[in-house]
């Protein structure tokens, strides 16, 4: 189909999804983006968020942590540090994740005082994160 773009989204332990889709939205660290077939090339890296997936066959959602996207007119490719299908995600994961993101922050501050750049990209990671739960009501 020639709508259609090979979409592939792993993640460490596996690969999460793979299959023919007509686009897919993007929690991008520099914005939400929405790549389809015919895109222009494009790497971007990944706040945590939503990913959305439409395809033929209907529409998937992964919550992805971070990691980065490679993006051409034929193909999209994600590697997230952590993903997870939307419809597995629990409270605890989210907690867990949440969790992950303050120890990060803590640790900023501890190494890096009085240098705002690594605590304020901590400090929006965690917000990013309580984001994520809201929005998928966990």
């Amino acid at each position: 189909m020639a709508d259609t773009v090979q979409f592939d989204l792993v993640s460490p332990e596996r690969l999460l999804a793979s299959a023919q889709v007509t686009s897919v939205q993007i929690p991008g660290a520099d914005g939400d983006m929405t790549a389809m077939a015919g895109h222009a090339p494009t790497i971007t890296t990944l706040r945590p968020g939503v990913l959305s997936v439409e395809g033929p066959d209907g529409a998937s959602e992964y919550v992805v942590t971070g990691g980065f996207a490679e993006i051409s007119a034929d193909s999209i490719s994600v590697l997230a540090e952590r993903a997870i299908a939307k419809g597995d995600m629990t409270r605890e994961h989210h907690e867990a994740m949440v969790k992950e993101a303050e120890e990060a922050l803590s640790r900023a501050k501890e190494t890096f005082d009085n240098e705002p750049g690594p605590v304020d990209d901590a400090a929006k990671l965690l917000a990013d994160m309580v984001a994520v739960g809201d929005h998928i009501s966990v």
